[in-house]
């Protein structure tokens, strides 16, 4: 008689079992639905196969695509798939890795010849006879020399120099039919299992990212576990293209970027910087309601200054190169906060005068390898909308609730109004005393929960100087941006010294909160452009009106209205061009200009105007005083 086990499943109950049996045998038992949506499992915590046996007394838990596992799982054994496809198709071709990232699948390959959208149909059609042929995933583990001479023997190159990074004596393999790939696991029970899949696209990547060696071709792609799914994500895939910012930036004439001036490092056009300075007002304006004071830094700095905060150090490969001025190295600025800490050392400082809140749009470089660099979302010069606060201990839980108070603010005057929070907490390695690093963390937490705000603790990922909570917006398509930082740091102040004196006349350390709302000016406005697909509400519309007389005869009465909407403070502009009135509104109506005032023959003879909103409502005979109240209306409510 087989001897017997005991497993226990996620929910606390227990099983008798036979020593040796599957989890696929367990997820059987368990229920025939079970069976059915099993695509891996867990035993003891590790993600395995199905067809693992279980041999000992154990937790064990089925994988589904409902499982935190479960879509990684589907994703990396259909990029598997794919790369049977790719052997079958093109024998010549080497390969790299095929990981399952966020919402699919890529895989590397070394060809020749580029990879066209024609070339993806092919591949699609041969993975959907390879899914059809229901081909098992099995394993195997080889000594490490056994896989170096299997895979020098298809010629497979990338994969031995994989296997030599490998710790150990052994490694894995997986096979699908006649396709053997290095992999660690684990995979679907068989290829069958999957079911509505697409390839996307076809990137160029550097083989492990290094720009010294070979350029592969990247095919991405995603998978879900029904065709609906599949058919949701394609759409929003299309949305997102819709709304690219390099696209609108470039339709909208909001900004540039040149290979001539330098990758990474954005040119803001006139109604690009016209935006940029609508956002910077308003972030100004509300920090001095809130009792901030404003300071200004240079670009540059000594390399010394970044020794001592220990950037230098622990921050060196994101800094530029030294430049020699007079014998002395200096550098351009990663961060604003050394500078804030030297205003901050300019005098002694009392107790009395804490807190203090300094804020600055301080433009900052720092280097970002060029296969990452991404229109506005990630740049290698951009403005940072920093603020430092220096205060007493028993001040952190007030100021990070008045911080929260802000952020809120300004994100929803924005638009944004659904936020993903994270509350970051010690790691292993961290400066200060157990004491503060508990007083922070509390004080991050009771100020979100004061606000009312929901949030998640990620365990052991605060910075080595403090804990931190992180706010993620969500746009109009559900993608979350990382936005906001709040974080509290107790090395800065001790590396540079900075005290206080206190009510007892000795010096104390003050507590140094960082924190930024937008994050970048530059990602933000990214965001921004992809959030209202460039229709900007009117109070930050680079032009917010525009005037278009139906004729030439029309055009002195229509240079007259937008003389009007000019001192009255309105950004406005005239279409003089000697083109049909039908052609200069959808020339308006691609500018995304929220306003459009129509005037001919009828408007001149009753001074009136009429007016066409973006939405397509239209009103006729309107007195200019009264399209100006409404309009100021609008704007001041920030609509």
């Amino acid at each position: 008689m087989a001897k017997e086990i005991i497993i226990t499943l996620p929910d606390g109950s227990k099983m008798e079992v036979e020593k040796g049996i599957t989890l696929q045998e367990i997820a059987k038992k368990i229920g025939s639905n079970l069976a059915k949506d099993a695509l891996a499992g867990k035993i003891n915590g590790k993600p395995v196969d199905l067809n693992t046996p279980i041999l000992e007394d154990s937790a064990v838990e089925i994988v589904t695509f409902s499982s935190p596992e479960g879509p990684d799982i589907y994703r990396h054994s259909t990029s598997h798939v794919m790369a049977q496809a790719v052997r079958e198709l093109y024998p010549e071709a080497k390969f790299g890795i095929g990981p399952a990232i966020e919402d699919g699948f890529y895989y590397d390959f070394d060809l020749k010849t580029p990879f066209t959208p024609d070339d993806l149909a092919k591949i699609e059609k041969q993975m959907k006879k390879i899914i059809k042929r229901n081909l098992p995933f099995t394993s195997e583990e080889l000594p490490k020399e056994k896989a170096i001479k299997f895979f020098k023997s298809i010629n497979q190159d990338y994969k031995i120099e994989l296997i030599n990074g490998i710790d150990g004596n052994t490694v894995r393999i997986y096979r699908n039919g006649d396709f053997t790939d290095l992999c660690r696991g684990p995979h679907l029970p068989s290829t069958g299992k999957i079911k509505a899949f697409k390839l996307l696209s076809v990137a160029g990547a550097y083989w492990r990212g290094d720009e010294k060696r070979p350029m592969l071709q990247r095919i991405y792609g995603t998978v879900f576990n029904d065709s609906k799914k599949l058919e949701e994500y394609l759409y929003k895939q299309k949305e997102a293209t819709r709304r690219d910012h390099r696209k609108l930036g470039k339709e909208l004439d909001l900004f540039s970027i040149h290979d001539d001036f330098g990758a990474g490092l954005v040119l803001w056009h006139p109604k690009g910087a016209l935006i940029r300075k609508i956002i910077e007002d308003f972030w100004r304006d509300e920090h001095l309601k809130r009792g901030y004071e404003m300071v200004m830094t240079p670009h540059i700095a000594k390399v010394g200054l970044w020794k001592t905060s220990g950037h230098w150090d622990f921050y060196r490969e994101n800094m530029y190169s030294p430049m020699k001025i007079e014998e002395q190295e200096y550098v351009v600025k990663p961060m604003n906060c050394p500078a804030h800490i030297l205003i901050y050392k300019s005098k002694t400082r009392s107790y009395r005068e804490l807190p203090l809140r300094w804020a600055e749009l301080g433009t900052v470089y720092r280097y970002e390898r060029s296969g990452v660099l991404h229109g506005l979302l990630r740049v290698r010069g951009f403005t940072q909308d920093d603020a430092h606060i220096f205060c007493r201990p028993e001040q952190i839980e007030d100021e990070i609730l008045k911080i929260l108070d802000i952020i809120l603010h300004m994100l929803r005057t924005f638009g944004f109004n659904e936020y993903e929070i994270y509350v970051s907490t010690r790691p292993d390695k961290y400066v200060g005393t157990l004491e503060h690093w508990e007083q922070a963390t509390t004080a991050l937490e009771k100020a979100l929960n004061n606000a009312g705000l929901n949030y998640q603790i990620d365990p052991g990922e605060g910075v080595f100087y403090g804990p931190k909570i992180d706010i993620k917006i969500k746009d109009a398509l559900g993608r979350a941006w990382q936005c906001s930082t709040v974080q509290v740091d107790f090395n800065i102040p001790e590396r540079f010294d900075i005290t206080y004196m206190g009510e007892d006349n000795r010096e104390h350390r003050p507590i140094m909160i960082h924190r930024a709302i937008l994050g970048s000016i530059e990602r933000f406005m990214g965001c921004l452009i992809e959030h209202y697909v460039g229709a900007f509400p009117t109070w930050l519309a680079p032009v917010q009106v525009v005037v278009l007389p139906i004729a030439d005869r029309h055009n002195d009465y229509a240079n007259k209205v937008v003389c009007n909407l000019l001192k009255s403070g309105i950004r406005a502009e005239v279409d003089l061009r000697s083109e049909s009135v039908n052609k200069k509104i959808r020339d308006s109506q691609v500018g995304k200009v929220p306003h459009m005032i129509i005037v001919g023959d009828n408007e001149i003879d009753t001074q009136t105007i009429s007016v066409r909103a973006r939405s397509g409502e239209d009103k006729r005979g309107l007195l200019l005083k009264k399209f100006l109240d409404d309009l100021f209306q609008e704007i001041n409510k920030r609509l």
